[in-house]
């Protein structure tokens, strides 16, 4: 609009409009985005705690005493692992032993008993809990009884053989001896020295 019309409208009883103040700046500096957004401003809330990775980690981990019982019962089962098997072992080696020392014990006294076919005095005694007998002569039945004849176990079968030999058998195998007289010990130490005393043929204990 041109001044004259300007003057013209204002002669008439108008007014110009009002022009809008113009807002001045802030002096200070311009805040960045974070401070408009509010996120420089303390929170009403705090954040729950992170959990640390040791406590996640301790999760489902056995607590100290379980593990102490759990390691105590380990030790004790590979314990009586190997005392299994240290038994296992020395039963092998004794049983080992035991077949050596039968085999040796037959080549010691191959040749040298002393039984006859055809005796019939049946001289009783005591061997591994039970009364077995083995069948001499007259002759032998006073060698027996004096300690100069002895009786062995060998494969289930009864030998005579002398004093010496049964000696020598001992040394080798001594389960094996199933008759020594000792002539000083008393008469009643052994029962079925005297013929007179023989048990029945079928007493088993």
């Amino acid at each position: 609009m041109s001044n004259s019309l300007r003057d013209q409208l204002t002669q008439l009883g108008f007014k110009s409009a009002p022009q809008p103040e113009r807002r001045s700046k802030p002096a200070g500096p311009r805040p960045d985005r974070s401070e408009r957004r509010g996120e420089g401003k303390p929170r009403d809330k705090a954040p729950p705690p992170r959990r640390q990775g040791g406590e996640r980690a301790a999760k489902g981990r056995p607590r100290g005493g379980e593990m102490d019982l759990a390691k105590a019962y380990a030790i004790r089962a590979q314990t009586e692992k190997n005392e299994r098997i240290a038994a296992e072992k020395q039963k092998q080696e004794e049983a080992r032993a035991r077949r050596e020392a039968r085999a040796k014990l037959a080549e010691l006294v191959r040749d040298r008993t002393l039984n006859v076919e055809d005796a019939d005095i049946a001289r009783h005694f005591e061997y591994g809990g039970k009364i077995k007998r083995i069948y001499v002569t007259a002759d032998q039945l006073k060698a027996l009884n004096a300690g100069e004849l002895g009786v062995l176990q060998i494969d289930g079968r009864y030998k005579l053989v002398t004093a010496a030999v049964l000696a020598e058998a001992e040394a080798v195998f001594a389960p094996a001896v199933a008759l020594k007289v000792d002539p000083d010990a008393p008469a009643a130490d052994d029962p079925y020295a005297d013929p007179k005393y023989q048990v029945p043929d079928d007493l088993v204990w």
